[in-house]
């Protein structure tokens, strides 16, 4: 039996051993090198178009958010990459929980084929019908070529503005990852999701996105507690990707 204690007032945790009656350490933090430092982001499926004109969808998790502009992560030779670096568009569609099984079906297959070395050693196959194997149904988008996920909560008609290289000082990793950095230009969110009388705020506690954290999938649960930031309206961080997004013209 163990119980807490403290220890000549140092700020260390200290626990006493009742059964052969010794002090320890109890260290809050050790010297860890995981493989991947993926503490948890949202999943997308990221939806383009090849060279022929059909479509390609891949799941992906490297992202994070800036006003109306997303950065994202990409292996450089991935056919996501490739077509994005062709054509300068996608459509980042945000699953919820309900879409896990078909993210679990499209996990392990890429658009590229033959199948890159990297992605073979991970038990990836190529597919050309990236939908169909999936389930999912394509909705045609407004702004762009590349199509939406219907069944996805929120789907995001996106194109690149910036191209950036990671690790272009370490010789052995250059050319490895290539960022995009995305300017949304067009939202459709479910209405399920939005706050009741306002189509222009997503409901926190109605929205159960699809995470992924050290390769397992999770959601968002209860709210913990009241943020002070949720003081602040919405409409002060505004930006003019958002008005630019609003006057943003419908493809012909």
């Amino acid at each position: 039996m163990e119980q807490e204690t403290g220890f000549n007032g140092y700020a260390l945790p200290i626990v006493f051993d009742v059964s052969n009656k010794t002090l320890k350490l109890k260290f809050m933090h050790i010297i860890s090198q995981p493989s991947i430092l993926h503490f948890g982001t949202p999943v997308v499926l990221i939806s383009t178009k090849n060279e022929n004109d059909t479509d390609n969808l891949a799941p992906m998790s490297s992202i994070f958010w800036l006003g109306w502009r997303c950065m994202i992560g990409l292996a450089a030779g991935s056919k996501t990459t490739r077509n994005l670096l062709r054509n300068k568009q996608c459509v980042l569609n945000l699953p919820s929980v309900d879409q896990a099984g078909a993210v679990n079906l499209l996990a392990k297959t890429t658009g590229s084929n033959p199948v890159p070395e990297g992605k073979l050693l991970k038990g990836y196959r190529y597919e050309e019908d990236k939908f169909g194997i999936a389930g999912l149904a394509p909705q045609p988008s407004q702004t762009i070529r590349p199509q939406r996920v219907k069944e996805c909560p929120v789907q995001m008609e996106a194109v690149v503005e910036a191209i950036h290289k990671l690790a272009e000082g370490d010789p052995e990793q250059q050319g490895r990852i290539i960022t995009f950095e995305l300017r949304v230009q067009k939202t459709y969110i479910e209405e399920s999701i939005l706050m009741d009388g306002n189509p222009n705020r997503v409901d926190p506690d109605k929205w159960k996105p699809l995470i992924i954290s050290f390769q397992q999938f999770y959601t968002l649960g209860n709210k913990v507690q009241y943020s002070t930031l949720a003081e602040i309206p919405e409409i002060l961080y505004n930006t003019p990707d958002r008005e630019r997004a609003i006057n943003q013209t419908v493809l012909q």
